[in-house]
């Protein structure tokens, strides 16, 4: 799309995103399997709280919709993001401050770690559109995890066959407000991208882009493999439910092997 950028999403978004879409994925569970995981780093463990602050670090946190909960459920939480607006919204949901908050890209910003683990959550993979960008973001990481640390990406799983397509929809509509989805799919490049379109009686109209770049989940298996991490876990979503050739969604945790 002509013009967009990495913080092109959050400028966009920022003011809607928790109305619009929090309640996408089910923070509770999210929480949950995170809590989980820190807790076989280096160990067996089945605690289900943690008593000791673990470092995690979530790339693309927003408004901080997983990160301010995994910091409420005791976690050490790094939140990154590129958009300065996303993160107004999160400050201001987060007065006390419990996440770490870094302004900036989520490959050539990221802190030092180490990182029990890290997450990258609903699609935000797919929002790093460059060649070699997403690959970048494997190693990336995979440079700051603990020892035994853990990467967990969630994302949808791409209809490999799906031809190439544009589409004009209503997405909400009011007496005083309409939203409209325009969009266009690109299977040969694996892209897709769109506006939102939001007309009101009292403000005209507001331009909502996004563009994504999605992977299968063998491609982000080879990535994790470039980076050193191997494959430790796949279900269809954060509460464990099985991953078969059915599932619309992946929750995918890679493993960095100690030594």
């Amino acid at each position: 799309m002509l013009g967009y950028n990495s913080t092109s999403y959050g400028t966009g978004f920022a003011d809607v995103y928790d109305d619009w879409y929090g309640d996408v994925t089910d923070v509770a569970a999210t929480v949950s399997r995170m809590v989980g995981l820190v807790g076989t780093v280096g160990t067996v463990s089945t605690v289900s709280t943690v008593s000791t602050v673990s470092p995690v670090l979530e790339l693309g946190a927003g408004t901080g919709r997983l990160a301010i909960p995994l910091a409420q459920a005791g976690l050490g939480v790094t939140a990154v993001d590129s958009s300065r607006e996303m993160l107004d919204q999160l400050r201001a949901l987060d007065p006390d401050g419990s996440v770490t908050v870094v302004h900036g890209d989520m490959v050539e910003d990221l802190p030092d770690g180490p990182f029990d683990a890290a997450l990258i959550a609903y699609n935000t993979i797919f929002n790093l559109l460059g060649d070699g960008a997403q690959q970048a973001c494997f190693s990336a990481v995979a440079a700051r995890l603990a020892p035994d640390g853990v990467f967990v990406v969630e994302a949808f799983v791409p209809e490999t066959d799906t031809p190439a397509s544009s589409d004009v929809s209503v997405r909400s509509m009011a007496v005083d407000r309409v939203v409209l989805s325009v969009s266009q799919t690109t299977p040969s490049s694996q892209q897709a991208e769109g506006q939102f379109i939001e007309i009101t009686e009292a403000g005209g109209v507001r331009l909502r882009p996004w563009s994504v770049r999605w992977a299968t989940p063998e491609q982000l298996d080879a990535m994790a493999t470039a980076a050193g991490l191997v494959l430790d876990a796949r279900h269809a979503d954060m509460a464990g439910t099985p991953f078969d050739a059915e599932s619309a969604h992946h929750v995918s945790v890679y493993r960095r092997p100690i030594g």
